[in-house]
């Protein structure tokens, strides 16, 4: 059994936090002492690691709620699908923000400065001990398993779409 205190310290959160869960009806304590001490046992610790996860994922609490209820009438694995492709969206927006503050500034060196390029890729491939025959066999690889994902990987890395056309021909 655990206190406020303790399950907050297991957790890195606030004590407050923990508190507003149980306000909103996302967390019951085990039961009260006396002295208004609130216990949780481990079905609670529980619970609140399936909060704490599902928040690192970016869910909203009023999402979490029916799945934690169980009361949702999608399932775990559709919501957070759901929330992969909301993340999604959000990124596309973050990136389209992101070139509109460079072509602004006109310093378009600024997108690449974190961004893996094809020759920083290149570079990295080479240092695992990679020929050019190995590259191309991991591209055809790539390409037969996943194409999307391979055409998005290769739109990541700057490349032109006459090169990635080339690249996916292989």
């Amino acid at each position: 059994m655990q206190t406020v205190t303790e399950l907050a310290k297991h957790f890195n959160l606030s004590r407050t936090t923990i508190l507003y869960y149980e306000r909103i009806g996302l967390l019951t304590p085990k039961f009260r002492s006396d002295n208004g001490y609130r216990w949780y046992g481990e079905n609670e610790v529980s619970r609140l690691a399936s909060i704490v996860a599902y928040r690192a994922f970016g869910m909203s609490l009023a999402d979490i709620t029916p799945l934690l209820n169980q009361t949702s009438e999608s399932s775990q694995p559709q919501l957070l699908k759901d929330q992969f492709y909301k993340l999604e969206q959000e990124i596309n927006i973050l990136r389209k923000q992101q070139e509109a503050i460079v072509v602004t500034l006109k310093e378009p060196g600024l997108l690449e400065e974190k961004m893996v390029t094809k020759q920083r890729w290149v570079e990295i491939m080479r240092a695992s001990g990679f020929d050019d025959n190995d590259m191309k066999t991991w591209h055809k690889n790539f390409e037969a398993m996943e194409p999307e994902e391979h055409q998005k990987f290769l739109e990541s890395l700057g490349i032109n779409a006459a090169e990635i056309s080339k690249i996916r021909a292989m």
